[in-house]
């Protein structure tokens, strides 16, 4: 039975791709580990079929805790006994590479985004500057790669030659909940800049309904303020991170789902975000920026209103005309019916465990 070593730098709780990919390995007959970092929130840990380490860490942010953290989880893997090392982005990739080059066993870098080009490091940067030596030197030495989506691997295929299999970030298929009664409009997510919270904030007095937002993230406490400073304690409920089975049920409630990214970060325009499936796996409508993998997906079941930008000035009129046009809302919602049978982790397992048996 071979064994398997995944590292991530959050606290394992809400981490929905690994919880499915480390399910889908231990069903198919690996042992599975997978090591984060304990926060000062962080919630205990389920029981789950596979293990599960957190590194309690001195540097919580900033450029010690990447080099903390990486110290760590080198000392935590050349101790394991592993046939095979998976790094989850570059964050936590200069140590599983180097563990995997004295011990000489198999890489596996798993790419959930464009990490150097997310918004929080700011472009040009020498944050980025340095980030993007060690992607350069790093990802060119890295033989088996997966990611969430066509566009990410043709892009990490024209940066660094990297051949990637696509193991696209779907959930598992799950019952509906019965009682779909549309009580809001919703954010599911990071709580960061260019991911649309600011433009939500301020069209939410325009609004047909309240608007929910689920998650944190940097702009945590700023979002706390803005709500309080603009006196939107009625139209918008901020309420933190909820685990898995209680934000499918509160997404089920939801009318519309939101997924506004911002297109000046390549990270982002190239994204397949989770809460796009989740949105479609509750039944649910979405509103969604035009970007390529959105409206590839779009044209295979429309599910979602595609709209050409995140500012409120452009969606809001769509978002305003679909509220009072029950037929397009009703159409929307059953291709969301039809689509939450086809995009299902359950079909797009197959790869992931196709990847790792050629890997061995």
């Amino acid at each position: 039975m071979k064994n398997i070593l995944f590292s991530v730098t959050n606290d394992l709780n809400s981490d929905q791709r690994m919880w499915r990919i480390c399910h889908s390995l231990r069903n198919a007959g690996y042992n599975v580990s997978l090591v984060g970092r304990q926060l000062p929130d962080s919630r205990p840990l389920p029981t789950r079929p596979y293990q599960q380490h957190r590194m309690r860490l001195f540097f919580l942010k900033g450029p010690f805790f990447y080099v903390e953290f990486n110290f760590r989880l080198f000392l935590f893997a050349l101790g394991s006994k592993v046939d095979a090392y998976s790094a989850v982005d570059l964050d936590s990739l200069p140590a599983m590479w180097l563990v995997s080059v004295l011990k000489k066993q198999p890489l596996v870098y798993d790419a959930h985004e464009i990490f150097t080009e997310v918004p929080e490091i700011k472009p040009g940067g020498i944050k980025q500057r340095i980030w993007k030596a060690l992607e350069g030197f790093l990802l060119r030495r890295v033989k088996s790669a997966y990611t969430v989506n066509h566009s990410l691997a043709q892009w990490y295929k024209n940066q660094y030659g990297l051949q990637m299999a696509v193991v696209r970030n779907m959930p598992v298929i799950r019952e509906l909940p019965v009682n779909q009664v549309g009580e809001f409009i919703l954010y599911q997510g990071a709580i960061n800049a260019g991911r649309g919270i600011e433009a939500l904030l301020e069209a939410a007095n325009q609004l047909p309904l309240p608007v929910y937002i689920v998650g944190k993230g940097d702009l945590t406490e700023w979002l706390a303020m803005e709500i309080q400073r603009r006196n939107l304690g009625s139209k918008v409920k901020w309420i933190g991170q909820l685990d898995p089975e209680a934000l499918q049920e509160l997404t089920a409630r939801a009318w519309l789902g939101v997924n506004l990214l911002e297109g000046s970060s390549l990270n982002y325009y190239y994204s397949l975000a989770n809460k796009f499936f989740d949105y479609v796996q509750a039944g649910i409508p979405q509103l969604c920026v035009n970007f390529p993998e959105y409206a590839r997906l779009n044209q295979e079941f429309e599910v979602a209103l595609l709209t050409e930008s995140h500012q409120h000035a452009i969606w809001l009129p769509q978002l305003v005309a679909l509220w009072h046009d029950r037929e397009h809302y009703e159409q929307l919602q059953a291709n969301c019916l039809k689509a939450r049978r086809s995009w299902t982790w359950e079909s797009e397992e197959k790869v992931l465990l196709e990847f790792y048996a050629r890997l061995f």
